[in-house]
């Protein structure tokens, strides 16, 4: 069988894409969990990596969940309460744990309907850039379910409390368009350009010092929780780190002499 994740590297840019077509690139089936899990420990011990785009292979990116597999009630949807309760911590839930943690800027470039866990999927990354093509459904209660993947924490943070709670409430796709307008994606653009368009962004992350990058993806996912007090000192203390790295050095000689700098991750 083919990897769950298909991983390819052009530079300082790292590609992840979903490789399940056949079953929509559902994500709860444990080789797609362990994948992302091995991904994202390369890219956090790999310092030459920047920045990682996510996408998916097929006309769907992820259906999220497999429901042929609640239906049969196998695999982590199997068994008594207390084991399916086992069977999400220990499953799919490692997603979500993995990608909070993965160190660099994840894009996510959406190339059709993300449902349901396929939708919080793309909430877990840090940008998320949409295909005219692409639908998003927080769908879990059309299954008599919840989101049992850390959904009800990131949908409110990317478009609101009164909008995550129309898109649960409802289990409703919204289209492209309205996930541009409510602030779910930053960027629409046809499907034939989705690709070029997420990598053209993540360039442009690329091109920063790589150690800068990391300290401050860091600092943004703590600052989801954490007083402003705490915050502040943890940044005087990465503060303290980035003005000693070479590439500080470099981007300040390099502005000072209005040339391109060149960044080596030290």
């Amino acid at each position: 069988m083919s990897d769950a994740i298909e991983v390819r590297r052009d530079g300082d840019i790292v590609t992840w894409t979903l490789n399940r077509p056949d079953t929509r690139n559902v994500i709860s089936d444990p080789d797609m969990v362990e994948a992302f899990e091995r991904a994202i420990a390369d890219v956090n011990v790999d310092r030459t990596a920047r920045v990682v785009v996510l996408t998916a292979n097929g006309p769907a990116f992820s259906s999220g969940g497999n429901v042929k597999h609640m239906r049969d009630r196998v695999g982590m949807f199997g068994g008594a309460p207390a084991e399916l309760r086992d069977g999400y911590r220990q499953g799919i839930q490692r997603i979500p744990r993995a990608l909070y943690h993965c160190e660099v800027p994840v894009i996510a470039a959406v190339n059709g309907p993300a449902v349901g866990a396929g939708c919080d999927l793309a909430l877990m990354c840090d940008m998320r850039i949409a295909s005219t093509a692409a639908t998003f459904a927080e769908s879990f209660v059309k299954l008599g379910i919840i989101p049992g993947d850390g959904g009800a924490w990131l949908l409110p943070r990317a478009v609101g409390l009164a909008r995550a709670a129309e898109m649960a409430f409802t289990g409703d796709s919204i289209d492209a368009a309205t996930a541009l307008e409510w602030g779910l994606v930053s960027r629409v653009v046809e499907p034939d350009q989705l690709l070029e368009a997420a990598h053209e962004l993540a360039r442009r992350v690329a091109l920063n010092p790589p150690q800068a990058l990391r300290m401050t993806k860091k600092l943004l996912r703590e600052g989801q929780h954490q007083s402003l007090e705490s915050l502040l000192e943890l940044s005087a203390s990465m503060q303290a780190l980035a003005h000693h790295t070479r590439d500080h050095q470099e981007a300040v000689a390099a502005m000072l002499e209005k040339r391109v700098p060149g960044f080596i991750g030290e």
